[in-house]
């Protein structure tokens, strides 16, 4: 008989191969963008769009008040009509993303700290409602687990129409057209989240806002609201500091770089759906030995998958960010430090999935410490580099270190505080990854001594190389039974999953 442990497993496993097929989608789509923005707009217009959008997307993250987690606890624990509960958080997200609006039209500065304000720039705010409804909209469906509506919304609907909508205003108007195709992505993502929303739900028929329920939602969800806006401020804040101490052109080489290392992101976040409901099963029988079992599994399942992609990105970096554009090749440096991070924060990552429900203001605590680190060290970084002369190039990169040690400090202090409280390690190293990352740098160095002229090598034979030498390593000498259960089957596309995460400039 198969032990509820090994179900779990089993359980995260088939989650994790249904999300390789919706990361794929959304790295499919992600890479025309890229070189839409890169080529037809350049850094100085992308800069621009990417402060507004961090100030933008934070916005909505408020409004939704930790929602894409919380409410699937809400829906578990009431005897409401669930379609009644859900319109009551989008009465809460539609009240909140109306008010930031407001703030950010009346003070438009806001998004942009070192530039003027002009065309379209003021209105950019008034989308706000729709990214946070369909936040809400996708979270209720995940509590249904239907998977598919995400991934339609976040991996095709949303990439592809800010691609095609770039391109398409860029023969109308470069001032406006990031803003533009931004919100007709936003929509659209709008549109193919409320559509399943509605078809799973239905209507709220003889619904009423409960105004109580509702500030008893928000108060419930404030260490969750707390815990997503500090984890979005980990990965945004870097980019918010340089829009104060650069010029847009040095931000948009910037956030070139975050954008392709952001990818790897996106694997952790998709077994989000899965290990929330696994964990608050276990702590509901008190099984913590066998939630430091799954946080072990499932962080070492990331840090392999992100390994790979930080070395396939960052060993042919110039190659990787001159598909970008030519004035990209700048942000080499700062890929490679966030491709790194990335790496390191898997951990920390897994364990909060855990630690927002056994220790939520602990792990609030922690993360509020570490955001304060990394911002005081990005800042110590860029003026210790500008009083030695640096390039502006290279105090650009700066921030991209703190967050590297932040994310890396905090893996290590939240790894800690779970293994305490479960009273079994939940450290997912090998050392067989440390062997199979030399073996991939030795192959990809290999490849990056070749003439300038082959650079196109380093990209369509380098990087497939350097994956293979990696992933054959970790398949002989670290994958066991429960590993290789995870390729077991791969899944049609339309079984895929995706994080509830957001847009392309997330």
């Amino acid at each position: 008989m198969v032990s509820e442990a090994s179900e779990d497993i089993a359980t995260l496993a088939k989650g994790g191969r249904t999300n390789v097929a919706g990361f794929v989608l959304r790295l499919m789509a992600r890479i025309p963008f890229l070189f839409i923005a890169g080529r037809l707009y350049g850094p100085d217009l992308v800069g621009r769009f990417a402060i507004a959008v961090v100030v933008v997307e934070l916005a909505a993250l408020v409004s939704t008040l930790g929602l894409k987690r919380g409410l699937a606890q809400a829906l578990a624990t009431t005897e409401r009509p669930h379609v009644h509960v859900v319109w009551d958080a989008m009465v809460l997200g539609g009240i909140l993303s109306l008010s930031a609006s407001a703030v950010l039209w009346a003070f438009p500065e806001v998004m942009y700290p070192n530039s003027y304000v002009a065309g379209l720039d003021r209105y950019l705010p008034l989308i706000i409602l729709a990214i946070a409804w369909s936040d809400i909209s996708l979270a209720a469906l995940a509590y249904r687990l239907n998977v598919r509506a995400t991934v339609t919304a976040r991996a095709v609907v949303e990439p592809w129409t800010i691609s095609i909508a770039a391109w398409v205003f860029s023969f109308f108007t470069t001032r406006d057209g990031l803003v533009l195709a931004y919100v007709a992505s936003m929509l659209a993502a709008l549109t193919a989240s409320l559509i399943p929303f509605i078809r799973s739900y239905g209507l709220p028929h003889g619904w009423s806002p409960h105004l109580r329920a509702l500030f008893a939602l928000a108060r419930r969800n404030a260490p969750l609201a707390g815990a997503d806006a500090l984890e979005w401020g980990t990965r945004n804040v870097d980019r918010f500091i340089l829009g104060l101490m650069f010029a847009p052109k040095i931000v948009g080489i910037y956030y070139m770089a975050q954008q392709v290392a952001s990818l790897p992101q996106k694997l952790k976040t998709s077994f989000d759906p899965i290990l929330g409901p696994v964990i608050t099963r276990n702590l509901a029988s008190d099984n913590r030995t066998a939630i430091a079992e799954q946080v072990r599994q499932v962080a070492f399942w990331i840090i392999a998958a992100q390994g790979g992609l930080a070395l396939m990105g960052s060993i042919p970096g110039e190659a990787v960010m001159g598909i970008v554009g030519p004035q990209f090749v700048a942000g080499t440096a700062a890929l490679a430090f966030l491709l790194t991070a990335e790496v390191l924060a898997s951990t920390g990552a897994v364990c909060e999935s855990a630690l927002v429900y056994m220790a939520r203001h602990r792990n609030l605590m922690i993360s509020a410490a570490m955001l304060s680190f990394q911002v005081v060290l990005s800042f110590a970084l860029i003026f210790a580099m500008r009083a030695l002369g640096w390039p502006v190039e290279w105090q650009a990169a700066g921030p991209a270190v703190a967050l590297m040690l932040s994310l890396a400090l905090t893996s290590v202090i939240k790894a800690r505080v779970l293994g305490r409280l479960l009273r079994a390690p939940v450290s997912p190293l090998r050392w067989p990854l440390l062997w199979a990352a030399l073996a991939a740098i030795a192959m990809g160095g290999a490849f990056t001594m070749l003439p300038h002229e082959y650079e196109w090598a380093q990209v369509v034979i380098g990087i497939p190389a350097i994956a293979a030498t990696y992933l054959f390593i970790l398949w002989r000498r670290a994958f066991g039974p429960a590993d290789r259960a995870l390729f077991s089957k791969m899944p049609r596309a339309d079984e895929a999953t995706l994080p509830n995460v957001g847009a392309m400039t997330r």
